[in-house]
């Protein structure tokens, strides 16, 4: 009885392990997905709670931020440079990131197109527009490396 016990525990285990290998498989973007929706989850926080490392801790450390009518910043100290610009001169203290797409093989590098919405501190629409986001997997895992976006303001 033990014995059978034992087997059909491992017989299970190896199923379980099986499904997730064939899931790997058939969707090669489930991981950088998952992460990506966890980032994106949070990323805004880092204004609600005028906390820069949560919004440093999105990013590699060697990105770039590629922001409309300005020069990218690029490298460790870019998102820390990026944030203080967004928090302190423009006043951003919310937002949304709405993901429309994300392609790529889903090993090294994916691209995430979509939308978002910023928001100021009496929580009124600051600027809405779109964005390009091409994420790296890291040792510290998927962050974002190239980060381009513009507003839909005329």
């Amino acid at each position: 009885m033990k014995r059978l016990t034992l087997f059909l525990m491992a017989l299970a285990m190896l199923t379980v392990c099986e499904a997730q290998k064939r899931k790997q498989v058939e969707d090669p973007l489930a991981e950088a997905r998952q992460a990506i929706e966890k980032s994106n989850a949070i990323y805004f926080q880092a204004f609600v709670k005028g906390d820069s490392s949560i919004f440093i801790e999105r990013y590699a450390k060697d990105c770039c931020i590629m922001a409309p009518n300005a020069p990218a910043k690029c490298g460790p100290d870019a998102a820390l440079a990026f944030y203080r610009i967004a928090y302190h001169q423009f006043g951003l203290r919310d937002g949304r990131f709405i993901t429309q797409e994300i392609f790529g093989d889903g090993k090294e590098f994916v691209t995430e197109v979509g939308l978002w919405e910023s928001y100021n501190a009496n929580g009124e629409l600051y600027d809405h527009g779109k964005f390009m986001v091409l994420w790296k997997k890291t040792q510290d895992g998927w962050k974002m490396f190239r980060d381009s976006f513009s507003s839909n303001r005329n």
